[in-house]
């Protein structure tokens, strides 16, 4: 019988609050613990290798998931030692992350009825931006950049994430904004909705100025969120960017998390000028050793919002390195670090539009957009509702089933793979800009107010995008022939 299956039935009964209580209660024993997630490694990286084997998935690509895994255990292990995580979260956690990944996605009747509708499977999340408003005005950044604060009313908000759950069976949300934490509508906030939809997840991404002890023991009652705190790298360049005072006030909120025993991480975003700095020893050392952060995140600059500029980009021979040293990390630090562009390899390319075991992104205004760095809009979500419609309208939209098709084409859901498949060039927007161009030129998606600079010279900018995917794909080319396709 297949062990993700008796998992899954396990976490699926009326034992699973036994089964789960009792696993909290062995992993916090300290001599138990290695033990059991050293088991946890071995039984999970033995079925997933054997699942990307069978599916012809290189060999490359596997060892990279076994390093993420080894990383992930290793962050957990750590977190449980230094007190970082409470038992209260792990049994809210543990029984959301092991049913979202444990029990075969076919054998759900959500997914079951989605596939035979539509012929794949549904997304596994949403990512929301409720609000445009934010408590800070760091440089470059889109929030609030019109003075005209948009957001969701709560009651749409709530409506978006019950139907997801609904039509996809959903297990993840991803609040990024505008500052999450800023946001009000209709007396309530995110930690509301948390409290709303108690089983899912949410992955909070906020610059941690607004975790307060308030919030933080309301967040800790819940449990079923991850914070994200928004850093630029040490106190100097997270300062300049974000404002004075800013980085201390992270590291304090940091702290204030680990207290309460909620799980955080850090965010950065990667640009020509930083990119070495968040991925220096130094960095590094202080938020996941000193600090304990439990997962970081890299976003590679994208050019949008009020200043948009391609020039800020991590240069082509810049995001080489920082492949290397990414993986560097992960190996031998073992921290759980994911890089968004340069880890395409362990989610099979480009996320977005909608893909089987992806998502798309809904802003402050209702638009709904393929992903939360590709600013031009299939439709208004409030609009659809007052039609009638729903989220798997959306889906539908001709321009997110472009996207998928190519995604496809580029060997997602296969693991034969040539030169074309290349997943480390994943973007289309910023590593395929012609084709993306194409898409613009073809299906015109509505580009959305505030996120594309009005004194944007168009042609420069979409010359500029093509220039560097082309100069991108003759240095990573090579090395995906020869590291991930075995070729000369």
């Amino acid at each position: 019988m297949n062990p993700q299956r008796v998992v899954g039935s396990i976490l699926d009964s009326r034992a699973s609050d036994f089964a789960m209580d009792l696993a909290t209660r062995l992993i916090l024993i300290d001599r138990l613990r290695s033990p059991l997630l050293s088991l946890s490694e071995k039984w999970i990286g033995y079925y997933a290798a054997k699942q990307d084997k069978k599916a012809g998935m290189p060999a490359r690509i596997i060892r990279e998931k076994q390093l993420t895994l080894s990383a992930i255990l290793h962050s957990f292990d750590q977190a449980i030692e230094k007190g970082y995580l409470s038992p209260h979260l792990l049994r809210a956690v543990l029984p959301l992350w092991g049913r979202a990944l444990s029990a075969k996605v076919e054998t759900r009747p959500v997914f079951k009825n989605f596939k035979e509708q539509h012929g794949c499977e549904p997304p596994w999340l949403i990512a929301i931006s409720p609000g445009h408003s934010c408590n800070l005005r760091c440089r470059g950044c889109y929030a609030a950049s019109d003075g005209m604060p948009s957001k969701l009313p709560w009651s749409t908000l709530d409506r978006i994430i019950t139907e997801a759950k609904q039509l996809w069976g959903i297990f993840l949300v991803v609040l990024t904004g505008g500052e999450p934490l800023a946001y009000r509508s209709e007396g309530k906030d995110i930690i509301d909705l948390m409290e709303k939809h108690q089983d899912l997840l949410f992955l909070v991404f906020t610059n941690g100025t607004l975790l307060d002890k308030a919030a933080v023991e309301r967040m800790a009652k819940l449990n079923n969120m991850t914070t994200a705190l928004s850093v630029e790298g040490m106190r100097e360049t997270t300062d300049s960017i974000r404002g004075e005072g800013i980085f201390d006030q992270v590291v304090e909120a940091l702290g204030r998390m680990h207290e309460a025993g909620v799980t955080v991480g850090i965010s950065a975003t990667a640009t020509r000028f930083n990119c070495e700095e968040i991925l220096s020893d130094e960095f590094l050392d202080f938020f996941f050793r000193d600090l304990g952060a439990f997962y970081g995140f890299i976003f590679q600059y994208m050019p949008i919002g009020r200043s948009g500029d391609p020039g800020m980009m991590p240069t082509p021979e810049q995001r080489l390195q920082m492949w290397r040293r990414g993986w560097e990390v992960v190996e031998k630090k073992k921290l759980f670090l994911f890089d968004f562009w340069n880890h395409g390899t362990l989610v099979h390319g480009c996320v977005a539009a909608g893909r089987p075991k992806g998502y798309f992104h809904i802003d402050w205004d209702g638009n709904i957009t393929p992903c939360v760095f590709a600013p031009y809009s299939v439709g208004n979500i409030q609009k659809l509702y007052a039609q009638g419609g729903n989220l798997n309208d959306v889906w539908k939209a001709p321009f997110f089933q472009a996207i998928r098709d190519w995604q496809r084409e580029r060997g997602f859901d296969r693991g034969s793979l040539g030169d074309q498949d290349n997943w480390l060039t994943p973007c289309p927007i910023r590593d395929h800009h012609a084709q993306f161009k194409q898409w613009l030129d073809r299906y015109a998606p509505q580009p959305e107010q505030g996120m594309i600079s009005p004194e944007l010279d168009e042609e420069l900018f979409h010359r500029e995008l093509v220039q560097y995917g082309d100069e991108l794909r003759e240095l990573f080319g090579p090395i995906w022939r020869k590291e991930y396709l075995g070729k000369a």
